[in-house]
């Protein structure tokens, strides 16, 4: 595995920390606490071609790596979460697994202006009832004549009011549990559908995230994705995509703890000194440090798997788990070395710690992915062969 980034992949991570310097990180202080954001940056991230960073230019992407992905993730959290799963969310989730698993004419009716950012999209997973355990989610769509009619709601959903597309998972054979699970591309302006934001969040308060409501939603026949039953698999790969951006964006937060953190060190001073010379702040930024290089190195090793066309769950799985809980640390130590002051949203690390706590556990809490891996190490899992995958990365910058 070649461990250097290409002079491409230099240039971009220049690009997007120099747009967190200058649109995020003057504001965000002040977006966090009245929980909100300037919308004008999705049309910013889309004029850059972040928002279809990996997707091949013949569908209006950038036609970049997945690595590439990753250090977009990285940076755009390293500002805050909250714009990470922006792209997390309309990339990872929604755009990868359309261009995975859509047929040529939905890719070229929703993946091209969602790659172009002309268009925004969110994925429709979770339920009241149903988060690890995905077959007891009770949306239905039930077939008629060339439609479904969806019902049902879903929560805790990112870009639930920003979105225009969403990936939409249920019920069109219940009987058959996970097989009977079919994915939908359903637009927001359709009759039956409408969301509403959750307030009150510990976290990511600028990110918008909610609940939406399916009421005799008609969805077209050819907006099912893929084949009747195929949405459990569907949702699995999706999650592929959507872990590998959250451990990639938990390198980005583990990076600001660890620059706020030297920072710090530098300017205050106690018992005479400057209290990174004091032997138990070392340790703390040691284990900052250690996290940050691990984290990255499972993230990059996931996304080379990607690049090569492999199944790559078990090392996405790893690296979200690894990645999230090395950042929930780093934020605790952030705040501590910070002491009162990181108590106040004077300083940026209270907002690391609050915002570091939701990776773990949306994606596959830290429970899930740790019995993933006994199951793997085990014997217990194994990972059969999708008949979709995403396609391969060719050093040509072409995807074939």
């Amino acid at each position: 595995m070649n461990f250097n980034f290409t002079e491409e992949q230099n240039m971009l991570r220049e690009t997007v920390r120099s747009f967190v310097d200058k649109e995020i990180m003057p504001y965000i202080a002040e977006w966090d606490r009245e929980g909100q954001f300037d919308p004008n940056l999705y049309n910013k991230l889309a004029d850059l071609g972040f928002m279809g960073v990996c997707i091949p230019e013949e569908y209006g992407g950038s036609g970049m790596d997945y690595n590439s992905l990753a250090i977009v993730c990285e940076e755009l959290e390293r500002g805050d979460t909250a714009f990470r799963t922006a792209v997390s969310v309309h990339t990872g989730l929604n755009s990868m697994t359309l261009l995975q698993w859509g047929n040529e004419e939905q890719k070229q009716k929703y993946l091209t202006p969602q790659a172009k950012g002309e268009k925004i999209g969110a994925f429709g997973l979770t339920e009241p009832g149903a988060g690890s355990d995905v077959a007891a989610l009770q949306s239905t769509a039930v077939k008629d004549g060339d439609y479904y009619i969806l019902n049902g709601s879903k929560t805790w959903i990112s870009l639930c009011d920003v979105a225009d597309h969403f990936l939409v998972f249920a019920y069109t054979d219940k009987s058959k549990k996970h097989h009977g699970i079919s994915a939908f591309i359903v637009e927001r302006t359709w009759d039956g559908f409408s969301s509403k934001a959750i307030k009150g969040k510990h976290g990511i308060r600028s990110g918008n995230t909610g609940e939406l409501f399916f009421d005799n939603v008609r969805v077209p026949a050819e907006n099912l994705l893929g084949e009747e039953g195929e949405g459990f698999k569907i949702a699995m790969s999706a999650l592929d995509n959507g872990r590998f951006t959250v451990a990639a964006g938990a390198v980005g937060q583990i990076m600001a703890c660890l620059e706020s953190s030297v920072k710090y060190c530098h300017e205050r001073e106690t018992f005479g000194k400057p209290i990174g010379k004091h032997q138990l702040v070392q340790q703390m930024i040691a284990k900052m440090e250690a996290g940050l290089q691990m984290s990255r190195l499972l993230v990059y090793r996931a996304g080379e798997l990607k690049n090569e066309g492999k199944r790559n769950t078990r090392e996405t799985s790893l690296a979200k788990w690894q990645a999230c809980d090395f950042a929930n640390r780093a934020a605790d130590d952030a705040m501590q070395i910070h002491g009162a002051y990181g108590y106040s949203d004077e300083y940026p690390v209270e907002r690391y710690l609050r915002n570091s706590k939701a990776p773990v556990i949306y994606e596959g809490t830290r429970e899930i992915h740790t019995v993933m891996q006994a199951e793997y190490v085990l014997g217990y899992r194994k990972d059969k062969p999708l008949n979709q995958m995403l396609p391969a990365w060719n050093p040509d910058k072409e995807l074939v």
